[in-house]
């Protein structure tokens, strides 16, 4: 008798509202997390083929930690400042939010990128509009 291998659809399981706080939280940490958790690799039932990725809500963004390296060095990193002459540095202090976008947005697969990338809310305080959703706080270590 062989095995059955259980594979969810995307409908098995509802899809939850995470809420982070970004404050004092490096970029790249807090972005490969939030990819993780908007594809679903949090989860046990796991599958690649399953869409079972949760809502990410991303608060307090202009509070994020952005070392040296990266401020020095962001012409050379996967990110586009959005016009010649405008450091990440100038960039963060206008739109830190678009910082973080920009971040998971490249760390999402290339198929499902945009489908993925919708769950994604940002927001450069602590006050957000998705309070009727009742989103969990989720801890990063």
């Amino acid at each position: 008798m062989m095995n059955d291998t259980f594979i969810p659809s995307s409908h098995y399981t509802e899809k939850k509202w995470y809420i982070i706080d970004a404050s004092e939280k490096p970029l790249g940490r807090l972005s490969t997390i939030v990819a993780s958790v908007l594809q679903g690799k949090h989860k046990l039932d796991y599958h690649p083929a399953v869409d079972a990725g949760d809502y990410v809500i991303v608060i307090n963004a202009e509070e994020m930690q952005l070392d040296s390296w990266t401020i020095g060095h962001a012409k050379y990193r996967a990110y586009n400042p959005g016009r010649p002459g405008s450091s990440l540095k100038i960039f963060f202090e206008k739109v830190p939010q678009r910082i973080v976008e920009s971040a998971v947005r490249n760390m999402l697969p290339k198929g499902l990128r945009q489908k993925f990338y919708n769950r994604l809310k940002v927001y450069s305080g602590s006050e957000h509009p998705h309070l009727a959703q009742n989103p969990i706080l989720l801890e990063l270590n």
